[in-house]
C-alpha cells in the first residue's frame, strides 16, 4: 500500500498539521491545513453565542427628554440606539437610512405638534410592517391609544412618559413590540375600565366562544374578509358576529372613534393579548 503523499491535502498528516506558519490573532485555535476542501466534523472550534440586539430609533422634540432616553437605553445591553431625531421628518429619514427594529416616539412633534408619532406608526403599517412602535405620551388620554391601535394592536405600545425612568419597563415594551406583541399603560387601562363600569356595557364574559374568536381577530387589525378566511366563516357570518359583539359591549358609533377600535381596546384591556409590564 502506497504511503500518503506529503502534498496530499486530505492525508491524515495534512489534516492534523495545521497552518505552516502562525497567523496574527490566532491564539491556540486549531485550523484546517491550507488547501483542504472541507471541514471535518471533529474540528474543535470555539462556540460563540450572540444575543440579538434590538436597533432602536428615538424621536422626541424635547432635547432633555431625547438625551435622557438615549443615555437610559445605553445602559441596556439588549438595545442599540441607531438614530436620535427631533421631528417626524427626521424620523422618517432615519427609518430608511438606519433600518431600526423598533421606533420609540413621542406623540406630538414638529412640524405641527399634533399626533405625528401616531401618524408615523400608521404609515409604518404599510411601508415597514415588521418595525415595532412604542409611543411615549404625557397624555393619559384613551383617544390617543384608540388612534394608535386603530389598524391593529400587533407590534404597538402606548406608554406614559412617567414610565421612562424605569429601564426595565421601557426595555420590556421595546422587546414586546419587536416580537409583534402589544403593551398598554396601566393607567390607560384603568380609564377604560372606569368608563366601562360607568356605562351599561356588558362584560366580555357575555360573548360566545365564536364571538371571542372574532374579537381576537378584530384586535389584531384583520378585515372582515381576512377574519372569514381565518375562521372558515362567510363574510356575512363575520358581520353578524361583529354586530352582536358591538351590541353586547354597548358600543355605539361615534364621530371620533369607531366601534371596531373600541371593541379591540376593551379586549386588550380585559387581558386579551396585552403584555404585562414588570412590577416596580
Amino acid at each position: 500500500m502506497a504511503s500518503p503523499r506529503s502534498g496530499d491535502p486530505d492525508s491524515p498528516a495534512a489534516l492534523h498539521a495545521g497552518p505552516t506558519s502562525p497567523v496574527p490573532g490566532d491564539v491556540g485555535i486549531p485550523r484546517l491545513a491550507q488547501g483542504s476542501r472541507s471541514r471535518r466534523l471533529w474540528d474543535p472550534l470555539p462556540l460563540v453565542f450572540l444575543a440579538m440586539v434590538l436597533r432602536v430609533a428615538i424621536a422626541e422634540d424635547s432635547f432633555l427628554v431625547r438625551e435622557g432616553l438615549r443615555q437610559l437605553l445605553a445602559a441596556a445591553p439588549e438595545v442599540e440606539v441607531v438614530a436620535v431625531c427631533g421631528d417626524a421628518h427626521s424620523l422618517v429619514e432615519a427609518i430608511e437610512a438606519d433600518a431600526p427594529d423598533v421606533v420609540l416616539s413621542d406623540v406630538r412633534m414638529p412640524p405641527f405638534r399634533e399626533h405625528e408619532g401616531i401618524g408615523v406608526a400608521a404609515r409604518l403599517r404599510e411601508t415597514h410592517p415588521e418595525i415595532g412602535v412604542v409611543i411615549l405620551s404625557q397624555y393619559a388620554d384613551p383617544d390617543y391609544a384608540f388612534e394608535l391601535f386603530e389598524y391593529g394592536s400587533e407590534g404597538r405600545a402606548y406608554l406614559l412618559k412617567e414610565r421612562v425612568g424605569n429601564l426595565g419597563e421601557l426595555v420590556a415594551a421595546i422587546e414586546a413590540v419587536a416580537e409583534g406583541r402589544s403593551v398598554i399603560d396601566a393607567k390607560i387601562i384603568d380609564l377604560l375600565m372606569a368608563e366601562r363600569s360607568r356605562s351599561a356595557a356588558s362584560p366580555l364574559d357575555e360573548l360566545t366562544a365564536r364571538e371571542r374568536e372574532v374579537l381576537t381577530e378584530v384586535a389584531i387589525g384583520k378585515s372582515n374578509a381576512a377574519i372569514a378566511a381565518s375562521l372558515f366563516l362567510t363574510k356575512r357570518a363575520v358581520e353578524k358576529h361583529i354586530n352582536s359583539i358591538f351590541m353586547k359591549l354597548n358600543l355605539r358609533e361615534s364621530e371620533d372613534t369607531s366601534r371596531r377600535v373600541k371593541a379591540a381596546l376593551i379586549y386588550l384591556a380585559d387581558g386579551g393579548s396585552r403584555v404585562p409590564l414588570p412590577e416596580t
